[in-house]
């Protein structure tokens, strides 16, 4: 951010290792991302599984300590994806907490929103021409991914954190899980109960890959590791 350097930040869990799988697209998305943190318990199991530990980090999370760092750095910040409403307090909430932070753009893409597409592209000007330096971007998997990488190529100044419900969060829209069922990996179990047509077949196909990845994972531990 202090060099005016893109980014794109996209947070790994089971559910995007299920869409890679059926999407070609969503792989090169991931591919262009220039980094990647585990956004889910079984993602940080099977790296210590693989020999290759790394730190739990949901997106939600990363939210108010990327806020910090923009505002240390005089980076303004813009919102994309949810609803107006959702972005408006998300917006209100943000810069409550954050000292010095200033949200310059909030944009709600309407439905059936391309995020290759020509809109998208309009948008990428929006946010070029507001100077945000950093921009979350909430449009649920893949197209979340899929707005960050194209804008690693049309808006390259700007960083791009896709966060999925964490703007939502925020604005109060959407209840998280309690903190106690989040300490004993629970989350996953709490939004299923809460939502089960929609998510109990998203995490049936989840829990159907995770032994395969498992597997992979304690093969990896025994390889020389790749930089």
């Amino acid at each position: 951010m202090a060099q005016k350097q893109g980014f794109a930040l996209a947070t790994l869990n089971l559910d995007h290792l299920v869409k890679m799988r059926a999407s070609p697209a969503f792989r090169r998305a991931y591919q262009a991302h220039d980094l990647i943190t585990a956004d889910g318990n079984p993602i940080v199991w099977m790296s210590r599984l693989a020999k290759r530990p790394v730190d739990l980090i949901p997106g939600s999370d990363a939210i108010l300590p990327l806020c910090r760092v923009a505002a240390r750095q005089g980076a303004t910040v813009a919102l994309v994806g949810s609803t107006e409403q959702s972005l408006q307090a998300a917006k209100s909430y943000l810069e409550r907490e954050v000292r010095d932070l200033e949200v310059v753009l909030t944009v709600s893409p309407p439905m059936g929103f391309d995020p290759e597409g020509a809109a998208a592209e309009k948008l990428f000007e929006q946010i070029n021409a507001s100077g945000a330096g950093l921009c979350f971007v909430a449009l649920g998997a893949p197209k979340q991914e899929l707005f960050a990488a194209a804008g690693r190529r049309l808006a390259p100044t700007v960083g791009f954190a896709s966060i999925g419900a964490g703007l939502d969060f925020f604005a109060g829209t959407q209840r998280r899980a309690p903190e106690w069922v989040r300490h004993h990996a629970l989350e996953w179990l709490w939004r299923a109960v809460n939502s089960p047509r929609r998510l109990g077949p998203r995490y049936a196909k989840c829990m159907a890959i995770l032994p395969g990845q498992m597997a992979s994972a304690v093969m990896q531990r025994f390889r020389a590791p790749q930089h």
